[in-house]
């Protein structure tokens, strides 16, 4: 089981769980007894957050809410570039159905994540 850092976007914001193939996001009232998951099937684009494809996505997720606190005023590719032990990537995603968010995991959980839209 892997952890992902959601930070915005269409589903609720919180540490979600990767166990196999399904991304289960954080519990909120209304999402009913097993809350939100996807299957990795489910989605259509997976990318290394820059400042460019943060502001892409538009809308439901903007650089102003990503903060310098979480991601750097220089850039995100700076301390997040993946590769080796211990390091963290912040990334976007889309899902088939035009959903999307940002997030924030390790290198191999990035990796995986890539691996499914391929």
């Amino acid at each position: 089981m892997a952890d992902v850092k959601i930070h915005a976007g269409d589903f609720p914001t919180g540490n979600a769980k990767l166990m196999f193939s399904t991304l289960t996001f954080p519990w909120t009232p209304g999402d009913g007894f097993l809350g939100k998951s996807i299957q990795l099937t489910e989605l259509a684009e997976v990318a290394m957050a820059s400042e460019e494809s943060v502001k892409k996505i538009g809308g439901t997720v903007g650089w102003g809410v990503v903060g310098a606190a979480v991601l750097g005023p220089v850039g995100l590719l700076a301390g997040l570039l993946a590769g080796g032990r211990g390091k963290e990537v912040t990334f976007v995603a889309k899902t088939h159905d035009g959903k999307k968010f940002l997030a924030t995991t390790d290198a191999k959980t990035f990796t995986k994540l890539q691996a499914a839209v391929f």
